[in-house]
């Protein structure tokens, strides 16, 4: 089974899937209790597919670009919990999960807050691709024709500079599930996208930059791009 989830914009999403079907998920919106939210959100969707972290064989998280601390709570969780478990860590831009679910036919825009007066951004072609980003900017001074539609949070947010096109407006965990799951996105590697320095730091962490890498090496504990299916079944008991 594969847990899904992503805290790098004010939802807190979570998913799992089987390798065929998403079969229970979760959605808050809090953009200051990511913390609180994601361990009790993991428990649920567990609980309600009658499965525990034993059967977990894969974990996919979305790793940004978002603020630092509901970003930093998923990316840590994801990697603590493939560790412990011995899973495969699959991991996307967030940017990329929200493309996911725009339907391919044009060029396209996302963007999601980034606050101060700011956006996190990327540039997608007519097959959900990313050829642009993610940056963070201004919404009046992005790249991209202003006729083009965009979709996210930032783009409601800032219709007068951004053609909003209506759809979904955060990242959404069952996307995840599902574009992983039937390896239909790219995989970055495992650092979250903070694209800037947070306004606080605490105490004793971690430098740690964006790493948006289209090779996929093989690490321990991740599957191999070549190996078929993704999931590694196993019975419920």
């Amino acid at each position: 089974m594969l847990l899904a989830f992503d805290t790098a914009s004010p939802a807190i999403t979570v998913a799992l899937h089987d390798g065929n079907d998403v079969l229970a998920a979760t959605d808050s919106v809090d953009a200051m209790r990511h913390g609180e939210l994601l361990a009790p959100g993991i428990q649920r969707v567990l609980a309600e597919a009658g499965a525990d972290r034993r059967d977990l064989t894969d974990v996919a998280v979305g790793v940004g670009p978002g603020p630092y601390t509901g970003l930093r709570v998923g990316v840590v969780t994801a990697r603590t919990l493939a560790a412990a478990l011995s899973v495969a860590l699959h991991s996307v831009c967030s940017l990329d999960i929200i493309a996911a679910a725009v339907p391919a036919g044009s060029p396209f825009v996302v963007a999601t807050d980034a606050r101060r007066k700011e956006v996190y951004w990327a540039r997608y072609d007519a097959t959900g691709a990313r050829v642009t980003g993610p940056d963070v900017a201004r919404p009046d001074a992005l790249d991209h024709p202003t006729a083009m539609p965009a979709y996210g949070r930032g783009a409601k947010l800032y219709a007068d500079a951004l053609p909003y096109a209506g759809g979904p407006l955060d990242p959404d965990a069952r996307v995840l599930a599902e574009a992983v799951a039937h390896d239909r996105v790219r995989e970055v590697d495992p650092e979250p996208m903070y694209l800037r320095r947070p306004d606080a730091t605490p105490p004793g962490s971690v430098n740690e930059r964006p790493d948006d890498r289209s090779r996929h090496r093989h690490r321990p504990g991740r599957a191999r791009r070549d190996r078929a299916p993704v999931l590694r079944r196993r019975r419920v008991v």
